[in-house]
């Protein structure tokens, strides 16, 4: 009997140990980093159209309780300033994660195509090979939208290829955007906002927790993106990294709890 009781105990003992390094090893594995501190930008990098790289013009891109927001107090006319916060190192296979939400109006001068529009650029272009007049980083896009009150959907989550180009259902995508299959969010309410990037193989935009747009093979191409550097833009290169931004287009908006997850490269079949 003590025979038995002895070896229950040791399989339970063994069990114990074994359920504890596998829960060590996927905390382990799953080690989130933070990109923003809640109190400066100091990691980031700055590049507005019009402007030379790393000035903030109009302290476009400021800090408050925790908060990266985007506001316009200090311009005149908007005079197409198109602006993007980058982190500081490039990435390839990830899962980051934000939360934003629009606040405001659209300043004055602004297209009307960016009224509650934003969103996060990656697979960018390095922000110190940006020329001044370059209105758009050579990247991909997760768009994020606004719904306007008006009873009409208005997706986000969707896709934009500023100099970039995209394969959906097997084929290579011949628009510049694409809407995803989200729902519409009204108001200035926070929406969590997730992007799960597999080098230049898979990419999948998720909002509040559900899938809502997956697309593949990320590469230069296409147009929308100008005044760039045409050594930079070689068609056809496939993506396999780069850098994130935040956007800043005319709407004030807020972001905040940046986080990434590094993932493993996927192997090549």
């Amino acid at each position: 009997m003590n025979n038995i009781r002895t070896t229950f105990f040791l399989l339970t003992a063994v069990m114990f140990l074994s359920c504890s390094s596998i829960k060590n090893a996927d905390q382990r594995q799953e080690k989130w980093i933070s990109l923003f501190n809640g109190k400066d930008i100091k990691d980031w990098n700055v590049k507005i159209h019009h402007h030379n790289y790393n000035v903030n013009f109009g302290n476009t891109f400021r800090v408050d309780s925790g908060i990266i927001k985007v506001r316009y107090d200090q311009y005149g006319d908007f005079n197409d300033q198109f602006g993007h916060l980058y982190y500081k190192t490039p990435f390839s296979n990830y899962h980051l994660k934000l939360k934003y939400r629009f606040v405001g109006a659209l300043h004055k001068g602004a297209p009307s195509y960016t009224l509650r529009n934003s969103g996060i650029m990656f697979h960018s272009q390095d922000p110190a090979t940006i020329l001044k007049e370059q209105d758009w980083p050579i990247s991909v896009e997760m768009q994020f939208l606004g719904g306007l009150s008006d009873g009409k959907p208005r997706p986000t989550g969707n896709m934009c290829s500023p100099g970039t180009e995209i394969t959906y259902n097997g084929k290579l995508y011949d628009g510049h955007c694409l809407d995803s299959k989200s729902k519409t969010y009204d108001g200035d309410q926070w929406v969590s906002a997730e992007l799960i990037v597999l080098g230049d193989s898979l990419v999948k935009h998720i909002i509040n927790g559900y899938t809502v747009l997956q697309y593949s093979k990320p590469q230069i191409g296409g147009g929308v993106a100008n005044g760039f550097d045409p050594r930079i833009k070689i068609d056809g290169k496939r993506l396999t990294q780069g850098f994130i931004a935040l956007q800043s287009e005319g709407q004030p908006v807020d972001f905040k709890d940046i986080e990434i997850l590094k993932l493993q490269a996927e192997r090549k079949k």
